[in-house]
C-alpha cells in the first residue's frame, strides 16, 4: 500500500512538474536574466526614453557654440545710375559709365559689448549644466519606473508559483480520490470537493500567467531589450545600504535629490538672465568702412549707427527675468517642504511593513505544519474533506498575504530609496 501510495505522488508530482514547465516554456526561451541591480544598469544604457531625452543635453551644448559666435560682418552695395541722357557726362553713351553711375560699398559689423557677451556665455554654460540635471531628474524617474516594474514581475512570478504548488498538491488528492471514488471508499461529492478547488486553480494561474507575460514585456520595454527578459530572484534585492538615521537620511535627500539640483541649476540660470538682460539695455553700436566712387571720383569714409534708448531699454524683459528668478526662489523653497514630507511619509511606511515583515515567519511555519498534518489526518481517515479543504485555502491564503507583505516592503524600499536621492 504504501509503494501503491509512492507511486502515486510520484506520478502526480511529474504531471505538475510537466504542466508547470508547460506554462512558463513560453518565458524561458530568449530571455536574458536581470536582478534588480543590473535592470537599472541595463537602463540606464538602453531605455529609449532616456536615449531620446541625451539629446537635450547635446542641444545645449550647441547653444553654448552659438553663444561663443561673435557677429557677422555686414556687406552693403549700393548702385545709382543716370537715366537721362541729357545729363551724360560728355563724349559718353551709357548711364553705366563709371562717369555716369555712383557705387557705395559697404562692410560693417555689430559689436557686442563685454558685459553682453560674457553673460550670453555663462548662460549657455548653465543652461547646459541645467540641460545634464534634467537628464539625471529623468533618468531617476525612469529608474524609479523599471524598479517597480521589475517588483511586479516577481510579484506575479511568485503567486503564478504558489498557485502552481497548491494546484499540485490538490491534484494529487484529485488523483488518489478518483482511486478512491471508483472503489467507493469516498463519496463522489469529496471527489468533486478537490476537483473544484483545483479547477479555481487553475483559472488563477491563467491569469497571473497573462500578467506575469505582460509585466514582463513592460519591462522589456524599460530595459530596451527586444525580447522578453526573466528576473533573478536569488540576487539580492535590497543590495543598497540605507542610513539607519532618519536625520541622515532626510540631509542626504535635501542636498542630492534630482529635484533639488534641477531648481538650483534653474536659480542660477534665472540670476545670469537678470544680468544679461539688463546688459541687453545697453545698445550695440554697428561699425564700418564705406567706399565710395561718384562719377568717377573715389570717396572713402567710416560708417556708425547705434540705437537711441529712448523708449526701448529692454524693461520688459528685465522685469520678467526678475520675476523668473523669485519664482525659482520660490520652487527651491518647495521642493524643500515637498521632500520633507516624501521621506518622512516613506521612512514610516517602510518601517511599518519591515515589522510587518518580521512577524510572517512564525506563521508561516504554522501554515505549513497545519496543512501536512491535516491531509496526514485525511489520507488516514482521521479527518473530513473539509477540513482539509480548509487548510488547503488556508495555506495559500497565508502565502498569499506573505507576498502581498513582502510586496510592499519591497516598494516601501524603493519609495524610500528615491525619496531619499540615493544613486540606485
Amino acid at each position: 500500500m504504501v509503494f501503491i501510495n509512492y507511486l502515486i505522488n510520484k506520478q502526480s508530482k511529474n504531471l505538475l512538474q510537466l504542466l508547470f514547465f508547460i506554462l512558463l516554456s513560453n518565458f524561458a526561451i530568449g530571455q536574458t536574466t536581470f536582478s534588480l541591480e543590473n535592470a537599472i544598469k541595463t537602463a540606464k544604457e538602453n531605455n529609449p526614453n532616456l536615449k531620446s531625452e541625451f539629446f537635450n543635453t547635446e542641444i545645449a551644448q550647441s547653444d553654448v557654440v552659438t553663444a561663443k559666435l561673435r557677429p557677422n560682418p555686414k556687406f552693403n552695395n549700393q548702385s545709382l545710375f543716370l537715366l537721362n541722357s541729357n545729363d551724360f557726362f560728355p563724349n559718353t553713351s551709357s548711364g553705366f559709365d563709371r562717369q555716369n553711375r555712383q557705387i557705395w560699398w559697404q562692410v560693417t559689423k555689430v559689436f557686442q559689448l563685454p558685459s553682453q557677451r560674457k553673460n550670453k556665455i555663462e548662460l549657455a554654460d548653465k543652461n547646459y549644466i541645467l540641460s545634464n540635471k534634467n537628464y539625471k531628474k529623468a533618468e531617476h524617474s525612469v529608474l524609479y519606473e523599471v524598479a517597480n516594474k521589475w517588483l511586479d514581475v516577481w510579484y506575479n512570478q511568485r503567486q503564478l508559483f504558489l498557485l502552481t504548488e497548491a494546484k499540485k498538491n490538490i491534484d494529487s488528492l484529485v488523483y488518489i480520490n478518483q482511486l478512491k471514488a471508483d472503489k467507493q471508499v469516498i463519496t463522489k461529492t469529496e471527489l468533486y470537493r478537490t476537483q473544484l478547488l483545483s479547477s479555481q486553480y487553475e483559472l488563477q494561474i491563467k491569469t497571473f500567467s497573462q500578467q506575469f507575460s505582460n509585466e514582463q514585456k513592460n519591462l522589456s520595454y524599460l530595459l530596451g531589450q527586444k525580447e522578453n527578459v526573466k528576473i533573478d530572484t536569488t540576487a539580492n534585492f535590497m543590495y543598497l545600504k540605507i542610513p539607519e538615521k532618519f536625520k541622515d537620511i532626510q540631509t542626504h535627500a535635501l542636498e542630492n535629490r534630482d529635484d533639488v539640483e534641477v531648481v538650483k541649476a534653474t536659480l542660477e540660470v534665472s540670476k545670469t538672465n537678470v544680468k544679461l538682460q539688463k546688459a541687453l539695455a545697453n545698445p550695440q553700436p554697428e561699425l564700418g568702412l564705406i567706399y565710395n566712387p561718384q562719377n568717377a571720383v573715389p570717396y572713402i569714409g567710416l560708417y556708425g549707427t547705434i540705437d537711441i534708448p529712448f523708449f526701448d531699454r529692454n524693461q520688459g524683459e528685465i522685469r520678467k527675468s526678475k520675476f523668473l528668478q523669485k519664482q525659482a526662489e520660490q520652487s527651491l523653497e518647495s521642493v524643500h517642504q515637498q521632500i520633507t514630507v516624501e521621506t518622512q511619509t516613506s521612512y514610516d511606511l517602510f518601517m511599518v511593513h519591515q515589522g510587518n515583515i518580521e512577524k510572517y515567519s512564525n506563521i508561516l511555519k504554522q501554515s505549513n505544519t497545519i496543512l501536512k498534518s491535516v491531509k496526514y489526518a485525511y489520507m488516514r481517515g482521521g479527518t473530513t474533506i473539509v477540513d482539509f479543504l480548509e487548510a488547503q485555502r488556508s495555506w495559500l491564503d497565508v502565502q498569499q498575504q506573505y507576498s502581498d507583505a513582502l510586496y510592499q516592503y519591497r516598494k516601501a524600499y524603493i519609495e524610500l530609496i528615491f525619496a531619499s536621492g540615493f544613486n540606485i
